[in-house]
């Protein structure tokens, strides 16, 4: 099996490090090889955070060198474009449709990305654009966005449902563990309706 890259971006309390945590242990449960590193420093204050997770026959670093990493799962859309320069050519990109302005645009006066899509044309048109945050809420808690957005990421790495279902049972707390299976369920369910609203643009 060849090594498998993924990057996730996001700030502070969105559940960056737990969703990594998953697929790391998703991986794990493969018999894959596995390495996963991040950085959060300013998490608390709605900082950037980043987790890479490689996984593979034999992985020898933790970190993703630049136009290396095969998905990006940005929880917010300035952390997709901050990180577009690790998404390899052609990459997978999943995205929250969320903006948090950070304090250095509001007082700095630089402007925010709003329209991301251009910006990650240069790199890739695999781009998959959802209010996950919304999704979250709707089915009874935004911060379940997390394993939502794994949920689409599922549908794009060749291991079985079962396995992450194994996963989320073991990491997350049992009060919660029915809103993140249908969150995960909502997520693989996007894909399929994106792929069919593609299909029906060419009927």
């Amino acid at each position: 099996m060849e090594t498998t890259n993924v990057v996730f971006a996001g700030v502070g309390g969105q559940g960056v490090l737990l969703a990594s945590d998953i697929l790391a242990d998703v991986a794990l449960r493969q018999g894959l090889d596995v390495k996963k590193s991040e950085v959060h420093g300013m998490s608390q204050r709605g900082g950037s955070v980043i987790s890479q997770v490689r996984f593979g026959e034999k992985i020898y670093s933790p970190l993703i060198a630049q136009n290396q990493a095969d998905v990006i799962v940005a929880f917010e859309k300035l952390e997709a474009v901050r990180y577009l320069n690790l998404l390899r050519p052609n990459g997978l990109m999943i995205v929250n449709a969320y903006e948090i302005i950070p304090e250095s645009i509001q007082y700095e006066k630089v402007p925010y990305p709003h329209d991301i899509l251009p910006l990650c044309s240069r790199k890739t048109d695999r781009v998959i654009l959802h209010d996950y945050t919304q999704l979250a809420t709707r089915l009874g808690n935004a911060k379940a966005l997390n394993v939502t957005m794994l949920g689409t990421l599922s549908r794009y790495l060749s291991i079985l449902e079962d396995v992450w279902i194994q996963s989320i049972r073991a990491r997350v707390p049992q009060r919660f563990l029915e809103l993140n299976l249908t969150a995960f369920s909502e997520g693989r369910q996007i894909v399929l309706e994106n792929e069919r609203q593609n299909s029906q643009q060419f009927v």
